[in-house]
């Protein structure tokens, strides 16, 4: 694989969370990947100030910092913890070099069948942390999960319910995460990413395969690129006609491939999203 192969292509840290942060930073350096996806956990493991620096050193480029979200509590006290957690995934951003925070919005609160309310609830946080962010330098990137999320995960199910969410604020701070393991399914997606590339709202795009039968708990059902239903060129050409011109994350959840070597999972996607992909 060419340097030019894989100039747009990013490995989300989670892919190969088998590998410690310095490893993982190795591994791309030595792979020739320059893009990387961390997650906060991790980061905040390893240490900010200290992750910061080693993925500087390395000339790597932060694409996304996962997650903030979690707005759909109704107790107050909860409310304003998330608020407050959410300002530091923005500081950690920011620290980090990344401008995009991907969001996973929450599912029900305990005991509520309100679905309008805990969108409405999204978008008043939404209202308080979008111009913090912009301060910050850091875009809201409103991830929609497959509906199966939706009662204790993420209420916001498809493209369109994060761009009715989205639009109420300048795209500089509030936008969406295009996630093919999540829209693959949905007809009217198409549409809605030359909705969202018209406004300026796609701040990631990001590859994982729908394979079944999905594993008990379904989270990690996430598929290697090749091995699963999706059409990886197909929803590319989609969002690369609505002028998306940045990296290309590989998010996967799987426990067969966290099982393995993770320089080997590293490659092998690399491999992959050249073959999918380009």
């Amino acid at each position: 694989m060419s340097t030019a192969e894989l100039e747009r292509f990013s490995i989300n840290q989670m892919t190969v969370k088998q590998l410690s942060m310095p490893d993982l930073v190795d591994a791309c350096v030595q792979s020739g990947i320059g893009n990387v996806g961390l997650w906060r956990e991790p980061v905040q493991s390893y240490g900010l100030e200290a992750t910061a620096k080693l993925v500087r050193d390395a000339g790597l480029t932060v694409t996304t910092l996962c997650r903030g979200g979690f707005f759909t509590a109704i107790d107050p006290r909860e409310r304003a913890e998330a608020l407050a957690d959410n300002r530091r995934a923005i500081d950690e951003a920011a620290t980090l070099g990344t401008d995009t925070l991907v969001l996973v919005s929450g599912g029900l609160p305990a005991g509520s069948r309100d679905l309008h309310g805990a969108r409405e609830r999204i978008a008043d946080a939404l209202a308080e942390l979008g111009p913090y962010a912009e301060r910050h330098g850091v875009r809201l990137a409103i991830e929609p999960l497959h509906p199966m999320y939706a009662s204790d995960r993420c209420v916001v199910s498809t493209l369109a319910q994060a761009l009715d969410l989205a639009e109420r604020f300048p795209a500089n701070q509030v936008g969406v995460t295009v996630d093919t393991y999540h829209i693959w399914w949905d007809d009217t997606a198409p549409a809605q990413i030359a909705r969202a590339g018209a406004g300026g709202r796609i701040h990631t795009f990001q590859l994982a395969d729908w394979t079944t039968p999905l594993p008990q708990g379904v989270l990690t059902g996430r598929g290697q690129i090749g091995d699963g239903s999706i059409d990886m060129r197909e929803w590319q050409r989609y969002v690369d006609a609505a002028g998306y011109t940045g990296a290309i994350e590989v998010e996967l959840f799987n426990d067969v491939l966290w099982a393995r070597d993770g320089r080997e999972v590293l490659a092998e996607t690399a491999a992959r999203f050249v073959e999918h992909t380009l």
